[in-house]
């Protein structure tokens, strides 16, 4: 087996959010007048809300606080849920769980939401730990590199595992990379190659099932 522990993120590499994502920044910016289209806003899954709001908008802190507050009125409200679970993502975790991998989330979503949407979609069965960021952004404020260290000081204490942190966009890709650990990136979320292969991903994959090869097989 390549890895033995594989951290994933959630928005867009588990379920697609969508429709519940750009709704809840949509809503958050009409408070300030604001009007994107949802199409315009998809760039902003992935990355942690607050840096989301503050390079693309310009908000002060002070704005950028009352914009989060907003976002998060209407996903917990709705756009928790208004989501979806890519194709074979079910099939693909529980044959790796059979194969003895150990799965955990490693997502800049915040942990009690993270939470929900695996319980919601029968997912959580899969995950030993999920790693999300505290409501006050805390824990990714300064990259994602510190909710994969926190899932490897729980999971990988004396860092003896193979592991590797799967994701779609170049957050993931950086994370893992200032983490000290192997990344792959996957193309059915909401990433492209250029932005992955910029990012220095380790591998590239276009499906789930290219992904369970990848990590199952042996290095040739």
């Amino acid at each position: 087996m390549r890895y033995t522990l594989c951290l994933f993120d959630l928005d867009g590499t588990l379920t697609d959010p969508k429709i519940g994502i750009t709704k809840s920044f949509q809503y958050a910016l009409s408070y300030f007048g604001i009007h994107e289209e949802l199409d315009n806003l998809t760039n902003f899954i992935g990355p942690p809300l607050r840096e989301s709001f503050k390079n693309s908008y310009g908000f002060s802190d002070t704005d950028t606080e009352k914009a989060v507050a907003k976002y998060r009125e209407y996903f917990t409200a709705t756009g928790l849920y208004e989501n979806a679970v890519y194709p074979k993502i079910p099939e693909t975790l529980e044959k790796l769980k059979n194969n003895g991998c150990i799965l955990a989330v490693a997502t800049s979503k915040v942990t009690v939401y993270a939470k929900k949407i695996l319980k919601h979609f029968n997912l959580d069965g899969y995950f030993a730990l999920v790693s999300g960021d505290e409501m006050d952004g805390s824990l990714t404020k300064n990259g994602k590199h510190a909710l994969i260290n926190i899932a490897l000081d729980r999971l990988d204490p004396e860092r003896t595992l193979s592991v590797v942190m799967i994701g779609d966009r170049k957050d993931d890709i950086i994370g893992a990379n200032n983490a000290g650990i192997d990344s792959i990136g996957v193309l059915w979320g909401y990433g492209t190659v250029e932005e992955l292969e910029t990012a220095n991903a380790t591998k590239i994959v276009h499906t789930p099932d290219e992904l369970y090869s990848l990590i199952i097989e042996e290095y040739r």
